[in-house]
Parts: structure tokens; C-alpha cells; sequence
């Protein structure tokens, strides 16, 4: 706390020396200096290391393929073939907008652009392919641009990773003025600090009918100023942006004006939504002359999107069985030979619309575990109409260790192929569950449900019953196919660790 020694001075002047004891302190505190920039270099520093990788692999494979020797002339053709893919990819990385600052380590929205500018690329180099006359540049092509997207993901993963560390340190922010009710800024500051995130709310401006005044603080940060004075703060405080809240004090020419203020010191200004759980890809704004139209498209549950996802779920679960097979085949001996009864579960569970299936499962358990349901009903770690045990005495010493790392759901790939489940998708529910269920809890049952989701890379048994359905309907409502692959490669991570499983 800032305290101001009783001098004597005037109110107004004692106001002034709190605000400004204040700001030095904002500054001091919150300041990490323009990482935007250093972060973009090693953005960009990565893809051409990437591209270059990819080059030198697809020059490699031409050389293969035509049995050229390296002969000067060949070596020179090769490095302009290297240098044009290179050029041409980075550039259509910046024209994408790949190296924008709203979507650094944004997950689906990064990867969705890195995607997008590669294959925009082809187009043109298939073109190139055709009109030029140099020896195995087809191979070349056909083998830069798959091996370069892969290579740019990884990249962008590895980056995205190096971020996330520092986010967990407190570094790498941008830093937000919030404008708005005390109710709406405390919601924002709420969603923003606490918890990891790429913003950090390191002021406030609220209206002066909100009866606040500066050296105030609400969750912890500073009161600074008013509607009038918001830019003034903003530029102050070292905000890289201002988000702004609606209410009948902050009218659409207040924001406008806010903006041209903003535009000088190249501070950005956001607009905050009251959209919960509502993902990008779902909103669409259209501008009018005097206003713009922000619509939200109701989520879809068919169509050729659902039809790619059960394609790219069979086509998966048959790669992934494949390679697991030797590891099935050592789990079900152990099941077998340390306790009685059968190596699989099998169980009823509710998929999509309602419908019921026979769920395959490793057993973990002592046979008839089931039946004990009712006894040890009095004393579990769930949440809501789940039922969980964390030291559950029915679990095999086997069973544990099959539960940990989530073997036992490695049968499910079949429930995958049958077209039961999908790769992704919410948990599967027992009947006795969603019997239970409340109408909106009901919208998770809208798509099949998924060998894992976002619960289970949220915190999988830890999560609160409340998180895991919200978690569950964003998914159903949002789920996009770079996202799935998304929260595939985050499982892999949640299953080595063995994070809140049990």
C-alpha cells in the first residue's frame, strides 16, 4: 500500500501525489519492455530455420530422384530453388497475418493461419512447377510443402511452449487499461489475472457515476482515473492496450474519440464482448454505415464438417490401433495373469442424441466392482452427478497403474472405428448420469463423445463438475479440426505425466 504522509496540503493536491505515487508504481511493477518484438524475431527466426529444414530434405529427394551429380551448376540450382521456396513462404506467412500479435500462442487460431498461408502457397508454386523447365522441381515441391507445414507447426509449438513458460513467470504480458462498470472490470480482471493469460489488466478507469474514485482498487488493481483521463493513464501506465466495456456512460462517440486519442501512441483498443464460451469462427461482423453488426452463428451439428471429422477419426484410431497393438497385447497379459476375471470392461454408455453403447475398457478393477457403486456412494471425491474415488479400494495394483497413464481407454480406438466415439469429444456418460442432467448440460450429448477432451487436458479427475461441463459444451459448440489436433497433442503431454488421474 502507498501511504501519503499528512502535510497540510490541500485535498486535491494530496489526490494528485497519491495518483502519482501510484503510477510510478504501476510502472515499476508491470513494465517488461516491448517483448512483442523480440518474440516476432523468434517467430520469424524459426519458420525460415523450418522452410530451410523443409529445403534441404525436398533437395535432398530431388537429387534422389534424378541421380544428378553435384556438379556447381546443380548445387546453384538447388540454392535458388531453396531461396525462392523460403521467400515465398514467409511472405505468405506475413501476408496471413501469422506474425500478429493477438494470436501469438492463441492455439487453433495460430496454427489455423501458419495452415492457412502454406496451402495459399501452393496454388502459385504448382503454377511455378508448370512454367519453368528445371529438372525435379515437381519432387521438389511435392516434398518441401508437406514436410515444411509439418515443420512449421512444430516450430510454432516449440515457440509456443517457450511462451507459456514465461506467461507462468509473469513475463510476456501485454498490459490492459480496463474501462468500464465495476462489476464488468471486475469480471475482466477476474478472467485476465487470474489465471494464465496473454494480458495482464494493470489499471482502471470507471465512470464517474460509478461513485469510484482513483487510489481505489478493485481485485487488486488501481483505480486511475475517469473516462475523460483514460488515454492520458493509458500512455502512463505503458498500456499496449485499452478494453473497453459497454454502459450508458460509454457511448459509441466516447469509444470513437477514445480511439483517435489512442491512435498517436499506437496503444490498441479492444471492444469486450459479453459472449460467453462463443469461439471466433462463430462470430462475423458486418459493417453498416453508422454501425457495425456482430453476428453469432448458431452452432451446427452436421454438415461436411462432422463428415471430415469422421473421416479423420477412423483414419486415426486405425493408425493409432496399428501402433499400439504390441502395447494392448502386453496390457491385457498383465490384466489377465494379476487378477480373476475378464481383460475387458465393457459398460453402457449414452453417445450422441441419446443413443447407447457398449463402451470397451482394460479392467482396472476387482470383477463385480460395479455392484459396489452403492457402498462406497457415501464417501467420494466427485463433483456433481459424477462419482469419483481417489483411493478407490476396487482398483487393482495393475489397475492403478493402467489408470495413471490412461491405458485402460486404449480399447476405446475400436469404439472409434465402430463409429461410436469420436477421437475427441466430451467424456461419455453413464445413463444413470445423464438422467440427471440439466437442458444445457444435455448440449454435450450433441456430438459423440470423444477418447479425450478438453476435461481431460483441463485437469481430467480434478476438474470441478462445473468446469467439465463448461469445458464439455464449448467443445461441442466450437470444436474445429485444428483444435482436435490440438488437445490430441495435449493429451499426450496430460497422459505421460499422469496429471489428475485416478
Amino acid at each position: 500500500m502507498i501511504t501519503i504522509p499528512d502535510t497540510g496540503q490541500p485535498l486535491r493536491s494530496r489526490t494528485a501525489a497519491v495518483r502519482s505515487a501510484r503510477l510510478k508504481e504501476v510502472r515499476d511493477s508491470f513494465r517488461v519492455g516491448s517483448w512483442q518484438t523480440s518474440y516476432r524475431r523468434r517467430l520469424m527466426r524459426t519458420d525460415a530455420a523450418m522452410v530451410l529444414v523443409a529445403a534441404v530434405v525436398a533437395d535432398l529427394a530431388r537429387g534422389a530422384s534424378v541421380q544428378a551429380s553435384m556438379t556447381p551448376s546443380v548445387l546453384v540450382d538447388q540454392l535458388l530453388l531453396a531461396v525462392v521456396l523460403i521467400a515465398s513462404w514467409l511472405g505468405s506467412l506475413a501476408l496471413a497475418r501469422a506474425y500478429d500479435v493477438r494470436v501469438f500462442a492463441s492455439g487453433p487460431a495460430e496454427y489455423q493461419r501458419v495452415f492457412d498461408a502454406s496451402w495459399k502457397l501452393v496454388g502459385p508454386l504448382a503454377l511455378f512447377a508448370l512454367l519453368v523447365t528445371w529438372t525435379g522441381v515437381r519432387v521438389f515441391l511435392l516434398v518441401a510443402v508437406p514436410t515444411g507445414v509439418a515443420a512449421l507447426l512444430v516450430g510454432r509449438w516449440v515457440c509456443r511452449s517457450w511462451l507459456h513458460r514465461q506467461r507462468l513467470a509473469g513475463g510476456c504480458v501485454s498490459q490492459v487499461l480496463a474501462i468500464g462498470l465495476r462489476e464488468q472490470v471486475e469480471r475482466l480482471v477476474h478472467e485476465l489475472n487470474d489465471r494464465p493469460s496473454g494480458y495482464r489488466v494493470v489499471g482502471v478507469c470507471v465512470p464517474t457515476s460509478d461513485g469510484l474514485r482513483p487510489g481505489e482498487e478493485i481485485l487488486g488493481v488501481p483505480i486511475l482515473g475517469d473516462l475523460r483521463t483514460a488515454s492520458t493513464m493509458a500512455a502512463q501506465v505503458g498500456a499496449d492496450c485499452v478494453a473497453v466495456s459497454g454502459s450508458d456512460a460509454i457511448t459509441a462517440d466516447v469509444v470513437r474519440r477514445l480511439g483517435w486519442e489512442l491512435e498517436p501512441a499506437g496503444v490498441d483498443l479492444m471492444l469486450t464482448a459479453e459472449l460467453a464460451d462463443v469461439a471466433g469462427p462463430r462470430i462475423t461482423i458486418t459493417p453498416e454505415q453508422s454501425v457495425s453488426l456482430l453476428h453469432v452463428d448458431a452452432p451446427r451439428f452436421t454438415g461436411p464438417r462432422y463428415l471430415l471429422k469422421s473421416v479423420v477419426d477412423w483414419t486415426g484410431a486405425a493408425l493409432i490401433t496399428l501402433v499400439m497393438l504390441p502395447v494392448m497385447g502386453v496390457v491385457a497379459l498383465a490384466v489377465k495373469v494379476t487378477s480373476p476375471g475378464p481383460v475387458l470392461f465393457r459398460q453402457d454408455r449414452v453417445g450422441r442424441d441419446g443413443h447407447t453403447f457398449e463402451m470397451l475398457k482394460f479392467r482396472s478393477m476387482r470383477p463385480g466392482a460395479e455392484r459396489e457403486h452403492l457402498v462406497l456412494a457415501g464417501r467420494h471425491d466427485g463433483d456433481g452427478v459424477l462419482f469419483k474415488l481417489r483411493d478407490d479400494p476396487r482398483v487393482t495394483p495393475v489397475g492403478r497403474v493402467l489408470r495413471r497413464y490412461s491405458l485402460d481407454e486404449v480399447p476405446q480406438l475400436f469404439n472409434v472405428l465402430a463409429g461410436q466415439m469420436s477421437l475427441v469429444g466430451p467424456r461419455p456418460p453413464l445413463p444413470a448420469e445423464v438422467s440427471q442432467y440439466e437442458a444445457r448440460v444435455r448440449r454435450r450429448l450433441r456430438v459423440k463423445p470423444g477418447l479425450t477432451g478438453l476435461w481431460q487436458v483441463g485437469g481430467r479427475s480434478d476438474l470441478s463438475w462445473e468446469e467439465g461441463v463448461r469445458l464439455d459444451v464449448f467443445y461441442a459448440e466450437n470444436w474445429t479440426v485444428f483444435g482436435d489436433l490440438l488437445i490430441l497433442a495435449r493429451t499426450a503431454k496430460a497422459v505421460l505425466t499422469g496429471r489428475g488421474a485416478y
